[in-house]
Parts: structure tokens; C-alpha cells; sequence
């Protein structure tokens, strides 16, 4: 935990977001946004990271996280991403859809637009009934996608008032998150173990294609794309297991790797170096998968179909099983090169780390503990 700054921040912290940074930049990003949930008013919260740059008497990192402003959120927020330097996507339990804008000259921040009834239940009997909740935000701009336990994905812009396009029925089930997997397409994952590739040149409401966890039909509450390698999906679910698939190959996943024992809430590959993987879970557990081939001699615990039980780095982590060999490094046949090293990044317990943001070398995560923990040297 020495490389962390912790900072209380007196409410559950759902979503933690790093604002890009210019694509030429070499800069550590340096403000990050949080929203709240199950508060009696949630907030939209900018932070600046902190100073890191002097060292304390037992050589740990000084500076804590400094808000620079907040604004109240109706309901939950669900899920959020930065549009741009300036905007905010937010994702609601009211089934609402936001744009914040994060005014730097003034440190204020204010509503751009507003989408209110994005996601809602039809009922025949009751046109007007209930809202459902929003979900899950994708942002590739200029495009803006939602998913919702309602089965609807919209595809907004900002400066329209109206979804420019909407598959009502994409879903039968809740749809839990979404991610691009390139401009003209999406992949969302629901509520009983699917992943489902939506073509948005298709005129029809129809997935192109469907892949599907065998056996039991896990939720499942995470996605995240591989930024080099778009074929290669990482999933996230209900029973803390990790799912690497193939989207090019079979409807199966590739590898299923036994991970945390509470849900999975969130799953990021590293955006710049992406054989570095992080996730994060109910169970109170924030882990760094390293499968990075430069690390010499790692514990390998991958054995082609087989099972083999290691103690790993840090002690924290001592069930760890596969039944497939990870490729690339997470597709690779060649199972000398199968090895990884995993590392549970908060040694003391907490309660659910619901979400987590890794960019450049800063990684910036979320809790239920109402409080929100950043290290700025993910690879000292």
C-alpha cells in the first residue's frame, strides 16, 4: 500500500476515470473524475492526482488527492467516461444519460446535456411506467453508446436531442457493459453469460454474431478489448472468474481463469502496454496480472488442460487455475512462455473495490469504503 495515496471521501465511490491525456503528451495523467452511488445525493467529483513528487521520512509517497470540484447526480452513476478533455459521460439508475462539462478555467462544473429517459421499462398495461437503469457508457467520438437492464442500446451524439439510432430489443436479458470493438462496431455482455458483437453498418436489430460461457449462465458485469489486438476480449462476471475469448474463433472462451471470490466488477487492459491487465472485485481485491514476457523465471502456472496451484507474489493469492493455455501473451500455444505473475495491489482488506482506471503509469481505483486510493508508480 506504499505506493498508494488513499483519500476518505465520506461517500461509495462507483466509477474512476482518468481524463485523457493529449495524444503527443508524454506527461503522467493528472485528474481523474469520480462518481458516486448509494449516498442520499451523489456526486460527480474532479480530482486533481496530488503531488508525488517528494518523499516522506520512511520513503513514502506525500500529496493525497485534492478535489477541484463537484456537482449532484441524479441517482446511482452507473458508469461514466470522458468524452473529451472537457466532457463527462455519465450513466444513471434513473436511466438517465449526462454530459458534464468540466470548465478548467474556473474549476466548476456544469451540465451540457441531458438525454432523461435513455433507458426505460415498457409495460402495456402502464406506457408511462418505471425507469431502468443505465448501465454501461461507451464513448468514441462523436458517438456516445448506452446499455441498459432494460435490453436497449442507443447510440447518441453530443449536440442532438434524439438517440440517432436505437435497437429496442437488443436484449432480453440486462445488458451490464459495452465496449467498441472498432468504429462501426460494439460488443456488449449481459446478465446470463453472453457476449454479443452488434454491426452498426446492419441496418437490422440482429448481433452479428454470439458467444457464450458453457454450463452455468454467469452474469456477467465487465468487458474490456485488447487496444492492439481487437479480437481479443476480456470478461469479467458474477463468480470473480476472468474470461479471455478469441472473438475471431469458436463461441467459447479461449482461457477461464480462476480470479477473485466475489464479483468481478470492472476489467482493464493496460491501454499503452497491454500485457499488464487489472481488475477489481466485491471480494475487497484490486489485482495486476503481468504477462509480460520481459519478467524472467515467473511462477508459471498455466499448463496446457491441466491444473497447477502456485503461491504468488505478495502471498495474497494462492488459487489461481486455468483450463486452457493463455496465448498472445494471453494467446500463445507455447506453454515454456505461459507464465504470469499476479499481484494483489490493496494487501489490506477493504470492502468492494467497484472500480478501477489505469493510464500511463497511474492507476486510480474506487471503493465502497468511501474512499478512493491512486499510485502514480504502477512500474517502479
Amino acid at each position: 500500500m506504499e505506493d498508494f495515496a488513499a483519500k476518505f471521501v465520506s461517500q461509495k465511490i462507483n466509477k474512476t476515470r482518468w481524463r485523457p491525456v493529449p495524444a503527443a503528451a508524454l506527461q503522467s495523467p493528472e485528474v481523474f473524475a469520480t462518481g458516486s452511488w448509494d449516498n442520499e445525493e451523489n456526486r460527480i467529483s474532479i480530482w486533481s492526482a496530488g503531488d508525488f513528487g517528494g518523499l516522506g521520512p520512511n520513503g513514502e509517497y506525500q500529496g493525497e488527492p485534492q478535489l477541484l470540484c463537484d456537482i449532484r447526480h441524479s441517482g446511482d452513476v452507473m458508469d461514466m467516461q470522458f468524452f473529451d478533455q472537457e466532457r463527462i459521460v455519465t450513466a444513471s439508475s434513473t436511466g438517465s444519460v449526462t454530459i458534464f462539462r468540466h470548465h478548467h478555467n474556473n474549476q466548476t462544473l456544469s451540465i451540457n446535456q441531458r438525454w432523461e429517459r435513455a433507458h426505460y421499462h415498457v409495460n402495456s398495461d402502464n406506457p408511462s411506467c418505471g425507469s431502468a437503469s443505465c448501465t454501461g457508457v461507451i464513448c468514441n467520438n462523436p458517438d456516445i453508446v448506452t446499455v441498459g437492464e432494460d435490453g436497449r442500446i442507443n447510440v447518441f451524439r453530443a449536440d442532438h436531442k434524439e438517440a440517432v439510432r436505437t435497437i429496442d430489443n437488443a436484449d432480453s436479458s440486462t445488458l451490464h457493459a459495452v465496449t467498441f470493438l472498432r468504429t462501426t462496431e460494439i460488443l456488449t455482455v449481459n446478465s446470463i453469460g453472453q457476449l454479443k458483437i452488434w454491426d452498426f453498418r446492419q441496418q437490422g436489430n440482429e448481433p452479428s454474431q454470439i458467444l457464450s460461457l458453457t454450463g452455468d449462465r454467469v452474469p456477467l458485469h465487465c468487458v474490456d478489448r485488447h487496444p492492439n489486438q481487437q479480437h481479443i476480449i476480456a470478461t469479467g462476471g458474477q463468480d470473480g472468474m476472468l474470461s479471455i475469448w478469441d472473438v475471431r474463433q469458436g463461441s467459447m472462451p479461449v482461457s477461464l481463469l480462476n480470479a477473485h471470490e466475489a464479483e468481478m466488477w470492472e476489467v482493464h487492459f493496460h491501454p499503452s502496454n497491454p500485457d499488464h491487465l487489472f481488475t477489481c472485485s466485491e471480494d475487497g481485491s484490486l489485482w495486476h496480472w503481468d504477462a509480460s514476457t520481459d519478467v524472467s523465471e515467473k511462477p508459471s502456472f498455466f499448463h496446457q488442460g491441466g491444473r497447477n496451484m502456485t503461491l504468488l507474489s505478495h502471498g495474497a493469492i494462492n488459487r489461481t487455475n486455468v483450463n486452457q493455455s493463455v496465448i498472445s501473451a494471453w494467446l500463445s500455444n507455447d506453454p515454456t512462455k505461459d507464465r504470469m505473475e499476479i499481484t494483489n495491489l490493496l494487501p489490506n482488506p477493504t470492502l468492494s473495490v467497484n472500480s478501477l482506471d489505469v493510464l500511463g503509469p497511474c492507476l486510480v481505483c474506487g471503493t465502497d469504503a468511501e474512499a478512493i486510493y491512486v499510485n502514480r508508480h504502477l512500474f517502479a
